[in-house]
């Protein structure tokens, strides 16, 4: 009775938490300024970071977690103005000088490039790949392809979880995550198929069908291979959650994971080839 007591809590505090969530991001997305947009992600890099440097490196590394917030922030703050040119130099630029400064500070007998790798994975996988949400917001029709990944990610959410709980029977990868299963993966890249293409015939008609298929085809085993990417962080981390900012669902990071993949593979694709 206790457990389920606790497993009710944590359903309500889900829902109250995306009820009160989403129609803010809805609102940010449809009626917010590039600027407020650019100002919410640079808030979500914070908050992520912060998650990410408590995941990998506790109490340690206290000059490369500032360094990582920093420069980290400077990442969709470059986007916002320079775009994909300044995101590229402020991101060289900014890990050269980390590299220099980490090398300054070796000292005999202290030699551990693991702090260093922390920072150089935790820049590639949350400045700037959250970069890529102001990127593809400053396009052509930029606000409809943010809702397009949100779609994208969380039709196929929904139907990799009613596949997996109706079909699942072989594990995907249980040493990263127990819970997924190949049957649940199969029913993402068709839930995102379909949900894609909805959206599609209703907001971007002007994209052929097959183009976008083949976004959300890749996009959905994209995204879940982000996800699996962010539990295998969590294992590595001895953590269940990437924190407790969200009630009901855990850290930014749970929220994000799938999306942290998906957006760069939608921005070069509609950059590269729909252009």
């Amino acid at each position: 009775a206790a457990e389920e007591t606790i497993m009710t809590g944590s359903h309500a505090k889900r829902w109250v938490t995306g009820i009160v969530a989403v129609p803010i991001l809805f609102a940010v997305i449809y009626f917010g300024t590039e600027g407020l947009f650019a100002g919410f992600i640079l808030l979500v890099t914070a908050v992520a970071v912060l998650e990410y440097n408590r995941l990998v490196y506790g109490e340690t590394g206290v000059s490369l977690q500032r360094a990582l917030l920093g420069f980290g922030l400077l990442a969709p703050l470059a986007a916002a103005l320079g775009g994909p040119a300044a995101l590229l130099a402020v991101s060289v630029v900014s890990t050269l000088a980390v590299f220099i400064l980490y090398l300054l500070e070796a000292r005999d007998g202290v030699l551990d490039l693991n702090p260093l790798a922390r920072y150089a994975l935790g820049y590639l996988y949350l400045p700037l790949m959250l970069s890529h949400f102001i990127l593809l917001r400053g396009g052509d029709r930029g606000v409809l392809w943010i809702f397009f990944v949100i779609v994208l990610a969380f039709s196929g959410d929904i139907a990799a979880f009613y596949a997996g709980r109706t079909f699942g029977k072989r594990k995907l990868m249980p040493h990263v995550s127990p819970g997924k299963t190949v049957e649940g993966l199969l029913g993402l890249a068709a839930g995102s198929v379909a949900g894609c293409l909805v959206y599609r015939h209703f907001l971007l008609p002007e994209v052929p069908a097959g183009h976008i298929a083949l976004i959300a085809l890749a996009g959905g085993v994209i995204g879940q291979l982000g996800d699996l990417f962010e539990s295998l962080i969590k294992r590595a981390s001895g953590a269940k959650d990437s924190g407790t900012i969200l009630p009901g669902h855990g850290g930014i990071l749970d929220r994000l994971d799938c999306l942290l993949f998906i957006v760069p593979w939608v921005y070069y694709y509609r950059t590269y080839v729909l252009s």
